[in-house]
């Protein structure tokens, strides 16, 4: 008789309605430029991504894409923490991030994300570039 090895996977909503393993890091954002970028690798499938731009004296945004090549075309632009705006929040499943300065500034950038148990092998291959759903529409 077989017997079935439970796995989390990517559909497993168990592994989204509890509390995420926490990480957490601050990088400097490298100036804007083709293979300028600082790539995060997160240890397992997120649930929540909040990214802080520590860049309080001007306004320096920086690009955020889920694949390096989305910092071209397909980014999200996260502006300082200043004048009533706060911090990004992403509800999505990821198992990297890219980040980059919009301009030729360095600002500081914080990272902080809700992990899940599930492996990242369980998403990579998930698209023909193999990870991250990279080349997907909209991520790069």
């Amino acid at each position: 008789m077989a017997t079935y090895q439970y796995r989390a996977g990517l559909q497993n909503v168990g592994s989204y309605q509890v509390s995420g393993k926490p990480f957490a890091s601050t990088v400097t954002a490298p100036a804007s430029g083709a293979t300028n970028f600082h790539k995060f690798d997160f240890p397992s499938v997120t649930k929540e991504i909040t990214i802080i731009n520590n860049h309080a004296t001007q306004d320096k945004p920086v690009r955020v894409a889920f694949a390096h090549f989305g910092l071209d075309a397909n980014y999200i632009l996260v502006h300082p923490m200043k004048n009533g705006v706060g911090p990004t929040t992403l509800n999505v499943k990821a198992t990297e991030l890219y980040v980059m300065s919009n301009d030729s500034a360095t600002p500081s950038v914080s990272v902080y994300a809700s992990l899940t148990n599930i492996p990242i092998e369980r998403v990579n291959n998930a698209s023909p570039s193999g990870s991250n759903w990279s080349g997907s529409l909209g991520v790069g």
